[in-house]
């Protein structure tokens, strides 16, 4: 049963590691001000936290603190999200964002779902005329003029 994980990349604990560090000067300047280092590791639970598992069974949408099990029989579309997570759409037009699923892993959701989400790449691919330019280009803008010198 094949399977995939989405999660935000781990390198991003360095971001939490540095701001605990550029934090300490200030932390400790001040009695009470450490809790400044709260912030960092509410950004790093974040970061270890969100992820959207998906086999071909269900997709389990792990969230900073709750988690949501969705069967694919529930999934009535993919809301596509050009710069965002993407969302499941439910039957009942609720919606369940993927944390970490991005436009660029819809091949890999369609692969991993059995096909239930199509493949965008592969419509291309396969001369989809939906795809594909529909004729020549009519722009009416002249080419380009070259300076003589």
């Amino acid at each position: 049963m094949p399977k995939a994980v989405f999660r935000i990349p781990t390198p991003a604990l360095l971001a939490a590691g540095s701001a605990a560090i550029c934090a300490t000067p200030v932390a400790w300047g001040v009695p009470g001000l450490q809790a400044l280092y709260l912030l960092p590791a509410a950004f790093a639970w974040w970061v270890v936290r969100n992820r959207t598992t998906v086999d071909d069974e269900r997709i389990v949408a792990r969230g900073t603190f709750g988690k949501r099990v969705v069967p694919w029989s529930d999934v009535k579309a993919i809301k596509v999200v050009p710069k965002g997570w993407l969302s499941a759409v439910l039957r009942d037009d609720a919606l369940v964002r993927l944390p970490a699923v991005r436009a660029a892993h819809l091949p890999t959701l369609s692969l991993v779902s059995g096909g239930r989400v199509a493949d965008p790449s592969a419509a291309a691919e396969a001369g989809d005329p939906a795809g594909a330019a529909s004729g020549p280009d009519r722009d009416d803008t002249p080419p380009p003029v070259r300076s003589e010198e």
